[in-house]
């Protein structure tokens, strides 16, 4: 069950916010470039050679926009490879980052919980866009509860539409690179179209009683529809949810019965809560392997296959082919 929270510790999250919010009074007061960007800012407060300085919360928006804007911006993600945004809090250097931008991308959904107050607060200020949320409610997957799933970059089609409406707002801070951002998106959308087509043709040869997919969380809800998997998370939406012993004893019932051959880990998850159900298998006489490493909330390293959006996405396609069909 995802439960909408802000963060616990409300003290620190308003010492944080007011920091962020006096930065924010004061432009582009922390000085210098985003970290990890082209250089330091230009005459007119933006990025080196005036590219646009922007700063996004997951790596899932950085990446695609960084192709997209080539050196027209400046992309520097907030969230690393192994991080949780459920869980994610801002840290110092954040709110410099946040503070030097020119415009700020995050998922939203509820995805970045504890950092939606700033958001607010930043937004009267300067442009913040949660991107997810330009996706038309219908087309979004919801709980039990009604909670929205945030994790849309699992669906390539609502991506594209959550990638477009950031490139929309790349085109209103530079009009004069609004040619080049539209035709490098169009580009980019169309090896999406690619990779989307080549992941539903491989998942499609996999028997339909054993495109059964079980991780810690239930972050595979759209990567389950558009492939047609059932999906199983021990948690709910959100890592902040609790793991039941009962939770386990299901997806154990659900292994044997199915005899689906293959578990997966998820890069920013503790294993334990799939090595118990591997475990508990086991003791009832099911072979069940951990299929591999997926990337959910986070992707691959910098420099990485992995750190692209495209080759994240086409990892956890192999990975789950490989694992369900046999051929691992």
């Amino acid at each position: 069950m995802f439960k909408q929270r802000i963060s616990k510790s409300t003290g620190q999250a308003f010492a944080l916010l007011a920091a962020m919010l006096m930065l924010v009074a004061c432009g582009s007061g922390a000085g210098g470039g985003a970290e990890g960007g082209a250089g330091s800012a230009g005459a007119d407060g933006s990025g080196a050679d005036g590219a646009i300085r922007v700063v996004t919360t997951i790596a899932q928006i950085a990446e695609p926009l960084s192709v997209i804007g080539g050196d027209r911006v400046q992309v520097t993600s907030l969230m690393g490879p192994g991080v949780d945004p459920h869980l994610y809090q801002a840290s110092q250097s954040d709110i410099r980052k946040l503070g030097s931008a020119d415009i700020i991308f995050y998922s939203g959904l509820h995805l970045e919980a504890n950092m939606l107050r700033a958001f607010e607060e930043i937004g009267k200020r300067r442009p913040v866009l949660a991107v997810g949320e330009a996706i038309a409610k219908d087309r979004l997957l919801t709980d039990a509860t009604g909670a929205v799933d945030p994790h849309v970059w699992f669906d390539i089609d609502l991506w594209k539409e959550a990638l477009g409406a950031a490139v929309e707002e790349l085109k209103k801070l530079s009009p004069d690179d609004a040619e080049l951002f539209e035709a490098n998106k169009r580009d980019y959308f169309a090896k999406m179209d690619e990779l989307k087509e080549e992941a539903v043709r491989k998942m499609a040869s996999v028997p339909k009683e054993r495109r059964v997919l079980v991780t810690a969380h239930d972050a595979f809800g759209y990567f389950g529809r558009m492939l047609d998997l059932e999906v199983v998370g021990l948690q709910g939406l959100s890592t902040e949810d609790e793991i039941g012993l009962s939770d386990i004893e299901r997806t154990i019932d659900l292994l044997v019965e199915r005899r689906v051959p293959a578990v997966f880990v998820e890069s920013s998850i503790n294993p334990k809560s799939i090595e118990a159900v591997i475990e508990g298998a086991k003791e009832r006489g099911a072979t069940v392997r951990l299929g591999g490493e997926l990337f959910s909330d986070a992707m691959g390293g910098a420099g990485t296959v992995e750190g692209t959006y495209l080759g994240m996405f086409r990892h956890n396609v192999d990975t789950i082919f490989e694992a369900l069909s046999g051929e691992g």
